[in-house]
């Protein structure tokens, strides 16, 4: 990286939860952020949101269905004309299921690979010129700890974040040395309070939940915000290919019942 901060900044799945805060922190940094995000209406709050505060200058949003590989090389093509530059991608967008396998259809299966493994690929690929071209382009990808350890009834869920940590470090190592590419995992996030109004909800955890975390509390969306600004950062320039557990401490604590 440059020492100036990242100018244009693309979040997927940017409306609700995780990528919302990733793009509050971006615009507090003074960059540019697209925001692109399946549901309409969580945009709409978004944009208003920040036009509220006087930020929508900075903020660009598109209705984008990241499994659909035309929409998603339609709006590449609409951040070039808009912007002519793209400093960090952050590939947040997931989906997953949580039916038994004797009940999950198989095109469940291909939606939360399409939408968490393939896309990240996708937005990079069409991505890359203008990722390379300030010669210092990032790309953080949100992976999980289901990468790493399972609940029953996720595989597919944790085969698209296995790969995404895979992909990591192929993209590191293909798109070097002109763009940093890195992971977060992210453990038990509550994302209640950043989603649109007709989902918030407000966190009542028990003093047992906050007890599995050995820091004493649930993760919140501001914690992977945090990092995401750091790898963006010229802080981070000799970071790549790597994978950010960020947790709590909850995948390093045993846990006996």
């Amino acid at each position: 990286m440059t020492n100036t901060f990242p100018q244009v900044v693309l979040v997927t799945g940017g409306a609700q939860g995780i990528g919302k805060a990733i793009v509050a922190a971006f615009l507090g940094k003074g960059a540019h952020v697209a925001a692109v995000d399946r549901d309409g209406e969580a945009l709409a709050e978004l944009e208003a949101e920040y036009r509220d505060l006087g930020e929508l200058g900075k903020l660009w949003t598109r209705c984008v269905d990241v499994a659909n590989e035309s929409e998603i090389a339609a709006a590449m093509t609409a951040l070039r004309r808009d912007f002519g530059r793209l400093d960090v991608l952050v590939n947040n967008a997931g989906v997953g299921d949580t039916r038994p396998m004797a009940e999950r259809p198989t095109e469940v299966w291909d939606r939360v690979l399409a939408v968490n493994l393939r896309a990240p690929y996708l937005f990079v690929r069409y991505g890359e010129e203008l990722l390379r071209r300030e010669g210092g382009g990032v790309v953080v990808n949100i992976a999980s700890t289901r990468a790493l350890m399972s609940e029953a009834n996720t595989e597919p869920y944790a085969a698209s974040k296995g790969g995404l940590l895979a992909l990591t470090h192929a993209l590191a190592v293909s798109l070097g040395p002109d763009v940093r590419v890195n992971a977060i995992s992210p453990g038990w996030i509550e994302t209640g309070e950043w989603q649109k109004v007709s989902r918030r909800s407000v966190p009542n955890h028990s003093e047992a939940d906050k007890a599995q975390h050995p820091v004493g509390r649930v993760g919140v969306p501001e914690d992977i915000a945090a990092a995401c600004v750091f790898l963006a950062s010229a802080e981070a320039g000799f970071v790549t290919g790597q994978n950010f557990v960020i947790d709590g401490g909850m995948t390093v604590k045993m846990i006996y019942e």
